[in-house]
């Protein structure tokens, strides 16, 4: 199929393989910072060809696993105030909170309801201007500008019943954080190619500067990984580094400068917890004060208690790259995606869904 064959063809991939063989002497330890490029190096058995000198790490790159259980039981909570209506993705429902989860909450009879799009939950505040529709903001950069979108039309059209629970969070300072805790040795980073799309290279080039590390953008297919590996074995063999870009279809030095300006009209920077690595200053988004009214947050009052992690739950871990998914004592014991114990076996892009579905791949030489 045109478009996507193109990025699949084996003799490209060849020809990368055996570049990057060729390069590769030294062990190197590279992380995938975006979910979506765990679940495409083990569906396309990218870590099978991958000399074995090269380990792949997956990183925090998945924003419903990043989610702290205690944001998670605060949306709970939201979604069991009389007559409220939460919106969310139908990532979020199953995630498991501290006390139970969205799937549990909506059994017992809260009014939760998945949508594909903020400005879905839009449109359920216009038919129902008599109950308060709370749409759960859940994502990095990628999705931050058609939440901010949503948070304008609502204010254009004087909606006072459409609220944003912001759980928005930015990449950077995430990879800021592993870098300072030196938990796990990166030789190298493979910078998430949606993200980038919107914020641009420029926020990778100062990090890869302080922290003399190289980088390179990828995108999705075969080929882009690849290529992206290949570029990075190449910065590392001629000791240089830089930020590289594998993904130029999509991702520009400048980013998209329209959706950075209605993400940055309508949100600003805060702290925010994650899980698994706590509280990282300056990585999440909150309304500015001038659209306070749609902050979920100050419109309804939560008290949740902050309690520990499921017993043997190693999700905090895996996030940051120190433990691959089947090395939790959980995983496809107690934990799978029928009866998920932590979210990254419940999320499209978490790292244990991914392992749980294409399986702990071997690797040659």
């Amino acid at each position: 199929m045109k478009w996507i064959d193109e990025f699949r063809n084996p003799h490209l991939a060849q020809a990368l393989l055996t570049q990057i063989r060729e390069r590769a002497g030294q062990p190197i330890r590279l992380m995938e910072f975006c979910g979506g490029h765990t679940h495409a190096i083990l569906r396309f058995g990218i870590r099978t060809l991958l000399p074995s000198a090269l380990e792949m790490a997956s990183g925090p790159g998945c924003p419903v696993c990043v989610t702290s259980s205690t944001d998670l039981d605060r949306a709970i909570a939201m979604a069991r105030i009389p007559g409220a209506i939460l919106t969310t993705f139908g990532d979020m429902v199953r995630v498991p909170g501290n006390h139970g989860s969205l799937q549990s909450a909506r059994a017992e009879g809260a009014d939760v309801r998945i949508v594909y799009s903020p400005r879905d939950a839009v449109r359920l505040a216009q038919k129902t201007p008599d109950r308060p529709v709370i749409f759960l903001g859940v994502g990095f950069e990628t999705t931050a500008p058609g939440v901010a979108a949503s948070i304008l039309e609502a204010h254009e059209q004087h909606l006072d019943n459409y609220f944003v629970y912001s759980l928005h969070k930015l990449t950077p300072p995430a990879m800021r954080a592993i870098l300072d805790a030196g938990e796990v040795k990166l030789s190298g980073i493979l910078g998430p190619g949606h993200v980038t799309t919107v914020i641009g290279t420029e926020p990778w080039k100062s990090l890869s500067a302080q922290y003399h590390i190289p980088i390179a953008v990828a995108g999705f297919e075969p080929l882009d990984i690849l290529r992206a590996v290949s570029m990075l074995v190449d910065q590392i063999h001629q000791n240089q580094v830089r930020v590289d870009n594998a993904y130029s279809r999509s991702v520009h030095a400048e980013g998209n400068t329209t959706a950075r300006t209605i993400m940055n009209r309508v949100f600003e920077v805060c702290d925010a917890e994650w899980r698994g690595m706590g509280m990282i200053p300056q990585s999440g988004m909150i309304p500015r004060n001038e659209y306070a009214a749609f902050d979920a947050s100050k419109a309804f009052e939560t008290t949740v208690k902050p309690v520990s992690e499921p017993s043997g739950c190693r999700c905090g871990e895996v996030l940051r790259g120190i433990l691959l998914p089947t090395q939790c004592p959980l995983f496809r014991r107690t934990c799978d995606p029928d009866n998920p114990v932590g979210p990254c076996m419940v999320s499209a892009e978490g790292a244990c869904a991914a392992y749980y579905q294409f399986g702990d791949q071997p690797r040659e030489d």
